[in-house]
């Protein structure tokens, strides 16, 4: 009977220090990626026709999806959307990672282009970072500091 326990215990051992070390090489991993920016190449899933769609339509609206401000929603005119810190921005972010004029959507025709404004911390275009005007597909995360937005139709 003591063999039978002996044998269980190094075997749940043994579990338990697989799942430890597999735990710090997905956080490693996790840290690696987010810092250069870059991401891991993982499979997509392929976009419904539905989805294919609905990005086709230009957008209407801004909306916040991650952060202090999450489901804000700003309604798309004619004039550029500045975003930043500042009190005069038309989203103003309270987040520490973000600048105090962190970034510009412009739009062009029925297209938006973000594009930095210098800041500190950098804007991303899905994990990409922006160092120029870049078009915004609908439905592209863009993400400043610890907040993440989108456009939607």
């Amino acid at each position: 009977m003591q063999g039978i326990v002996l044998q269980l215990t190094r075997f749940g051992f043994l579990l338990v220090l697989w799942l430890f070390v597999w735990a710090v090489v997905r956080a490693l991993r996790n840290d690696v990626y987010a810092a250069t920016g870059s991401r891991p190449i993982t499979r997509r899933p392929r976009p419904r026709k539905a989805d294919a769609r609905r990005a086709r339509g230009s957008a209407r609206f801004l909306v916040v999806t991650h952060g202090a401000l999450a489901n804000t929603r700003i309604s798309l005119g004619s004039q550029p959307i500045l975003i930043g810190r500042a009190p005069d921005s038309t989203l103003v972010l309270s987040d520490d990672y973000a600048s105090e004029r962190h970034a510009r959507l412009t739009p062009r025709g029925d297209d938006w282009y973000v594009e930095d404004l210098g800041s500190t911390n950098g804007t991303y275009l899905d994990r990409s970072k922006v160092t120029t005007a870049v078009k915004v597909p609908v439905g592209t995360p863009i993400r400043i500091g610890k907040t993440v937005i989108e456009l939607r139709p």
